[in-house]
């Protein structure tokens, strides 16, 4: 099956993808383009699909750079091909040509930003904790330390899920109101004291409070759609042992 890739024309000339889940080699729960290292997928298996992202990006496998992800508010930067272990950040910044920036979700914001004036480029993984920790706003400072202006940069929020399926308790309303009562506006109310919360709104108000050009969610929900996307949270709804991972990548 061919490989199917999601752009924007936000990003655009700079070369990118959202990548869902088909055209890739993995079986079982992982059927599909499974790109999770950190998966009980199998291992050669996982690299031909990364292989796969990689020729469809036109980089080699060595090119495709990514961090150890962590749900943390910490980016690198990276000029040149990785080596050695991955560090551990949520994003990951460059200005060398030549370079592709990964990020894996299942749920989870994947952002993808790009300056194509200056040459910089990168990609975020942002989850509620990575969003509210300031994962979105890490990478923009990284970027400009790179040459890149926040005003000349457009971010892309990939698929995630989406408001109707992210259903969340008292506690977790309460994280982000006692950060700002504000953020109270970002929750629907569900059933009994549970709440409903808009992941790609708050990932975009936190993106344009920090001064970016231009921002938009592509509107794929991970959640809704097991045909094309990879969800944690519909995995362990299924109560199925494990899960895949998306991958979306932009390249200088």
């Amino acid at each position: 099956m061919t490989l199917e890739i999601l752009t924007s024309d936000l990003l655009s000339p700079v070369r990118h993808g959202f990548f869902t889940r088909r055209g890739g080699a993995s079986s079982g729960v992982f059927e599909g383009l499974n790109c999770g290292t950190g998966s009980s997928d199998q291992s050669e298996i996982v690299e031909i699909n990364r292989s796969r992202v990689a020729e469809a990006m036109d980089v080699p496998l060595s090119h495709l750079a990514q961090p150890y992800q962590v749900h943390s508010a910490d980016v690198i930067t990276v000029t040149g091909p990785q080596t050695g272990d991955r560090p551990k950040a949520d994003a990951i910044v460059t200005a060398t040509p030549g370079l592709a920036l990964a990020i894996l979700t299942a749920d989870c914001q994947p952002v993808l930003f790009a300056d194509h004036d200056a040459g910089v480029i990168g990609a975020a993984h942002a989850g509620w904790r990575g969003a509210l920790d300031g994962v979105l706003e890490a990478t923009l400072d990284a970027m400009e330390a790179l040459g890149a202006s926040r005003a000349d940069t457009s971010a892309v929020i990939g698929p995630s899920i989406s408001q109707d399926a992210y259903e969340v308790g008292p506690e977790f309303f309460d994280s982000f109101t006692s950060n700002d009562t504000d953020y109270a506006r970002f929750f629907a109310d569900g059933t009994g004291d549970r709440k409903l919360f808009d992941l790609q709104g708050f990932g975009l108000h936190r993106l344009h409070a920090s001064g970016i050009g231009a921002a938009e969610w592509t509107r794929h929900c991970t959640y809704a759609d097991k045909d094309r996307f990879y969800s944690y949270r519909r995995t362990t709804h299924a109560k199925e042992a494990d899960y895949g991972r998306l991958i979306s990548v932009i390249r200088l």
